[in-house]
């Protein structure tokens, strides 16, 4: 079977946009994982920010990773994949010029498309870590992002977060970042369809919901309808693959005992170390939780 070009997994990627169905993603966070999705018939992955902090720092998803690091995995991962690839990369790594940056690194890692976000990030002296941008900084990060992409096939998804703000207020982002140009528009912290559907007739852009797996969403049939197309339940395949790490390390040493055997989210925050980043953060930046 031949293999797919950057540029022809990007198409791949629009006429899913383009398409009435709602598609999940797979999970892929090394080449392997991105090689195993495509076998199995997943029509798009995605690298997580979260993902990308954890296989390559060991860190928590508080903003740590740089762009640097960010862009040698996906490129890692854009070498082998034969499905497209989306990258969560963020705010894009600073402000809009930044954004630009972020944009020219991915395009050339071999990425279908990539989401933007209003997030205040990093985390600012004294401010909530779920404190959005203005929406004005939003748009002209997502015009910046426009600008800077050389193939016009590269999908630039805006996201925002619904769950922070009144949905009169999302309605208003959403409707900006539309209107600035965005290809899609990504919405995590969704409630429930009532919610969802007061945002989407607003909207003509395609849709994109990280969902978590939250129980009030789930009806691809009713998503699709609403101009969802792609939906991320999270990254369920990277927790799996540490907690088997550490099973099977486990076993190795001979550590048999019973109440070592964690879950992988336990797992997760064991090695993460999270309450050191929480602590440091309130200790040198009076950052609210």
């Amino acid at each position: 079977m031949p293999k797919a070009s950057h540029q022809d997994l990007r198409f791949a990627f629009r006429e899913l946009l383009a398409s009435g169905s709602c598609y999940h993603t797979a999970s892929v966070f090394d080449p392997m994982s991105a090689r195993i999705a495509a076998d199995l018939g997943f029509e798009v992955g995605i690298l997580g920010g979260s993902v990308a902090s954890l296989q390559v720092l060991a860190a928590p998803d508080f903003a740590l990773i740089t762009l640097s690091e960010f862009v040698e995995q996906a490129t890692r991962i854009g070498r082998v994949a034969q499905l497209p690839v989306l990258a969560d990369a963020d705010h894009g790594y600073g402000n809009a010029l930044n954004v630009m940056r972020t944009v020219i690194e991915l395009e050339r890692a071999g990425v279908a498309a990539l989401t933007i976000e209003d997030t205040l990030l990093p985390a600012q002296f004294g401010r909530k870590s779920t404190d959005l941008i203005p929406v004005d900084e939003g748009v002209g990060k997502i015009r910046a992002a426009l600008e800077a992409r050389v193939d016009s096939s590269l999908s630039i998804i805006a996201r925002t977060n619904a769950g922070v703000l009144t949905t009169e207020e999302i309605i208003v982002r959403t409707q900006s970042y539309q209107k600035a140009g965005a290809d899609g528009i990504c919405m995590v912290g969704v409630k429930d369809f009532e919610q969802l559907e007061k945002i989407a007739e607003h909207l003509t852009v395609p849709l994109m919901l990280v969902t978590y797996g939250n129980p009030n969403l789930h009806d691809d049939e009713r998503l699709a309808r609403l101009g969802v197309r792609i939906a991320v339940d999270g990254h369920a395949a990277y927790f799996a693959a540490i907690k088997a790490t550490y099973d099977c390390l486990r076993l190795q040493r001979g550590k048999q005992n019973k109440s070592e055997n964690l879950s992988a989210t336990e797992l997760s925050h064991t090695y993460t170390q999270p309450e050191d980043y929480i602590r440091w953060a309130k200790e040198y930046m009076s950052v609210e939780e």
